[in-house]
């Protein structure tokens, strides 16, 4: 899981709602403990994703921020731990591992 969560207002350009739902998931994982609900917590997780966002869009417009319909536009990088360690990096992915 995540530790942080992006800031998305911004006086530069309006967040996505993509980014919006993004967050919302983000933040009902780490709450919840959860990375993929069960098939009997399911409804619950994608309610509260539902209204975790819409509370988030409604917070950023009060204060100030835009948000357009859009997918998110800065995917996370980095993958889930579990992930990270089944499979070894490939010479292309290390040297730009290096470099960055």
């Amino acid at each position: 899981m995540c530790r942080s969560i992006r800031t998305l207002r911004s006086s530069a350009e309006p967040a996505t709602t993509g980014e919006v739902h993004a967050a919302a998931r983000q933040y009902v994982r780490k709450v919840s403990g959860f990375r993929e609900p069960s098939a009997r917590n399911e409804a619950a997780f994608d309610a509260a994703i539902a209204e975790i966002a819409a509370a988030s869009e409604r917070l950023i417009l009060a204060l100030g921020g835009g948000v357009e319909d859009g997918p998110d536009r800065k995917p996370h990088g980095h993958p889930h731990p579990s992930t990270s360690r089944a499979r070894p990096m490939g010479r292309a992915e290390a040297s730009r591992a290096i470099t960055a």
